[in-house]
């Protein structure tokens, strides 16, 4: 288990300090929902988290492949819905990746990220398209 420690600052800011580094990030509440919106609200973090475990997953496989993944990158926009409940409805994730690598390790790749445990995590409810650019 992983410990992280969530303390209010109070105006609808936290602060998440991640137990085994002791390294911290900041929430807001977004503009839309009473925030100041100073820095990633919660379910930004939902996004961020699954963009970067995206990338993270392909990456521990290119790694083992020796497939050089240098310059990707992966972008994610989160939208949100209010009814019944706010939630987050859908994010889509566009990765930019780089030139070179064979349809087979492309696919492999692909199929890494499609599997990283954010992913596997999120409910049903929530749409994920996810667009591959190589090249």
């Amino acid at each position: 288990m992983v410990d992280m420690q969530i303390r209010y600052q109070g105006h609808l800011r936290c602060e998440a300090i991640h137990g085994p580094s002791k390294s911290s990030i900041f929430t807001d509440a977004p503009r839309d929902n009473h925030g100041k919106g100073e820095a990633f609200s919660p379910t930004d973090l939902v996004a961020t988290a699954l963009g970067s475990c995206m990338l993270t997953t392909m990456a521990i496989v290119a790694e083992r492949k020796a497939i050089d993944l240098s310059g990707a990158t992966v972008r994610v926009g989160k939208e949100m819905a209010a009814d019944p409940t706010r939630r987050i409805s859908r994010i889509t994730v566009e990765f930019a990746l780089p030139a070179g690598l064979t349809p087979e390790q492309q696919q492999l790749l692909e199929n890494a990220a499609n599997h990283c445990p954010v992913h596997k995590s999120l409910a049903a409810t929530v749409e994920v398209p996810v667009t591959f650019r190589w090249g």
